[in-house]
C-alpha cells in the first residue's frame, strides 16, 4: 500500500511558477509509474505529465514545454515544475503511483492504483 501527500499549491499570477511536490508517506514508489493529473472546475480529472521507473516522461500538449515532471526515488517523491501558469490551469492537482505498467510513461488513469487527495492552484489573470 502507498500513500501519497501532495504539498505545494497555492495561488499566483498569470505568468508565475508554482513547485508541486508528492512524497509518499507509506510505501515506495520506486518500481511504479508516477503521474500528475488535474480536475478543473467542472471538468474530468486529466491527465498532465506522467514518468516511468526509467524517468522517462510524457506530457499533456496544454502543458508541453511549461512543466516538468521529475522524481527522487531515494527520497521517494515526485515533483512538478509548472512555470508560466496561465488561468486554465487553476485546477486540484493529483499525484498517482501505478503499479501496472511501470515501464511506460503514461496519462491514462487506468494505470495509477494510488492516489493522493490533491493540492489546489489557482492562477489569476
Amino acid at each position: 500500500q502507498v500513500q501519497l501527500v501532495e504539498s505545494g499549491g497555492g495561488s499566483v499570477q498569470a505568468g508565475g511558477s508554482l513547485r508541486l511536490s508528492c512524497k509518499a508517506s507509506s510505501g515506495y514508489t520506486s518500481g511504479k509509474s508516477m503521474g500528475w493529473f488535474r480536475r478543473a472546475p467542472g471538468k474530468e480529472r486529466e491527465g498532465v505529465a506522467g514518468i516511468d521507473v526509467a524517468s522517462r516522461t510524457t506530457y499533456a500538449d496544454s502543458v508541453k514545454g511549461r512543466f516538468t515532471i521529475s522524481r527522487n526515488a531515494a527520497e521517494n517523491t515526485l515533483t512538478l515544475q509548472m512555470n508560466s501558469l496561465k488561468p486554465e490551469d487553476t485546477a486540484m492537482y493529483f499525484c498517482a503511483a501505478g503499479t501496472r505498467r511501470p515501464t511506460i510513461a503514461t496519462l491514462q488513469e487506468s494505470d495509477y492504483n494510488y492516489w493522493g487527495k490533491g493540492t489546489q492552484v489557482t492562477v489569476s489573470s
